[in-house]
């Protein structure tokens, strides 16, 4: 807790979530946003709590904070060894299984370690630009897909729920990154193992969730099938990682020319990691790279719908960018500013995971509030970036704000800050871009309904009802 400073529970937020287990009678599909400290004012504005404030979140005690210069504070505390929270149940399939933790699991020298060898190939420029041709690739082949299903209609247009297609997209362009396979999740019928695969990664995510807060003592008795779904999930994503280590060995024993084969044979070929290592991350980039994905591509395209103006806007400037020539994709994205903006705004006001949280090295004071060493920090993503006192007009849709002159420091923290950023940052920024681009320069997207969305935490921020969004082709 807080050293001093009020210590009021009705207006610090102690206690929102009674116990873990108390939670957990209900699966709990989604948990809006009132739930959580962050919650929602009367007319759907983010409550904007400024200063730091005390809080119960099942099992965890935390402190929260709203202002970016308290998380530059907080951020400027966390040391070389940048601690994060846990999932446990994650932590406790690897210990029954006997597999090795990712650095997403990791802390201490061990995460350091290991992150500095995985930055080479996952987050570095030299890295991204040589996985960049696959994921163009699937982007390519969904404006396919949707040209394919649009031909069927006589109204030469699709209005549709976008969220399975955007999971299937994100899943194959991340699997082709990483493994260096497709998986034909984009064909009209995909295969039963590539079926079994995708069920699997879906399974796992949904019960993460009704998982999270249970106090790990209790994990495999407080629901018999929840559990034994979640280790069952788990067990196929390591299976397919196992079965693509011995594809690309394969290709190693064949002696065919070497040529890039995806992020996980890079690592097996350069050795640096021990296999195990290498098979623990591979599986912890794909369970983190489908939905943290598919969810803001959803949010942007239903905002693009509604704003059409920043719509034609980015479409001209993807006109321009291409009208330069034959360059290097990773040249091609750099100029479009614009459009690396709208996935900045986008998840300004839907940020994928509500809170960034750390554990300070240090005492920290914030705003005369002293929080000790070891305390579990959230910095607020959701309330930040709705909040007034962060950003001028917060409920409007304008990645302008992102290349004006205006200080942004510490108010774009989606993907984390520092050396525990996430790792699979540009991977997916990339992703997104792309996908935009070939689907903008195809299409022009509509909405049905240009009422603000209301969203639900369900391990990561997602609509309560998706948007239906309609396709229309550019001639």
């Amino acid at each position: 807790g807080l050293c001093s400073g009020p210590s009021d529970p009705g207006r610090h937020g102690w206690g929102s979530w009674g116990p873990g287990c108390a939670n957990l009678r209900d699966p709990l599909p989604g948990l809006r946003l009132g739930s959580l400290g962050w919650g929602m004012g009367s007319g759907g504005r983010a409550e904007a709590r400024a200063l730091p404030h005390r809080e119960t979140i099942g099992t965890y005690n935390c402190v929260n904070v709203l202002l970016p210069r308290d998380a530059a504070q907080l951020f400027q505390s966390e040391g070389i060894f940048p601690r994060r929270m846990g999932i446990e149940s994650w932590i406790a399939h690897r210990q029954i299984r006997n597999h090795k933790c990712g650095i997403f699991l990791l802390n201490g020298e061990e995460w350091r370690s290991d992150r500095l060898i995985l930055n080479k190939e996952v987050i570095s420029p030299a890295g991204t630009r040589k996985f960049l041709p696959f994921l163009n690739a699937v982007a390519q082949d969904f404006v396919t897909l949707m040209h394919r299903r649009i031909s069927k209609n006589t109204r030469r247009s699709l209005t549709i729920d976008l969220y399975g297609d955007l999971f299937r997209f994100t899943l194959e362009g991340s699997s082709y990154a990483l493994y260096g396979e497709r998986l034909g999740l984009l064909e009209e019928s995909p295969n039963a193992e590539s079926q079994r695969f995708i069920s699997a990664v879906e399974t796992m995510l949904r019960t993460t969730l009704p998982l999270l807060f249970i106090p790990p003592g209790l994990m495999r008795w407080v629901n018999t099938k929840l559990w034994r779904d979640h280790i069952e999930a788990w067990d196929t994503i390591f299976k397919h990682a196992d079965k693509c280590i011995q594809n690309i060995y394969q290709e190693f024993c064949l002696g065919q020319p070497r040529k890039y084969s995806g992020i996980m044979a890079e690592l097996l070929m350069q050795a640096e990691l021990p296999l195990d290592s290498i098979k623990a991350n591979v599986t912890e980039f794909t369970a983190g790279g489908v939905d943290t994905t598919a969810m803001p591509l959803l949010f942007t395209l239903f905002e693009l719908a509604r704003n059409p103006s920043v719509q034609t806007a980015i479409r001209r400037e993807i006109a321009e960018a291409e009208s330069q020539g034959p360059r290097e994709l990773s040249k091609v994205l750099n100029s479009m500013p614009l459009l690396k903006s709208a996935l900045k705004e986008t998840l300004r006001l839907y940020p994928v995971g509500i809170t960034v949280q750390r554990y300070p090295t240090k005492d920290v004071v914030l705003q005369n509030y002293c929080v000790p060493a070891g305390t579990l920090c959230q910095v607020g993503l959701y309330a930040m970036g709705r909040s007034p006192e962060v950003f001028s007009n917060p409920e409007r849709y304008d990645p302008l704000r992102w290349l004006s002159k205006e200080d942004n420091s510490f108010k774009a923290l989606a993907f984390g800050f520092g050396a525990r950023q996430c790792i699979g940052r540009r991977l997916a920024e990339t992703e997104m871009m792309l996908f935009l681009m070939h689907v903008l320069r195809n299409f022009r997207i509509d909405t049905v309904s240009k009422a603000d969305i209301k969203t639900v935490f369900g391990f990561i921020l997602m609509p309560e009802k998706p948007p239906l969004l309609t396709f229309r082709p550019i001639d």
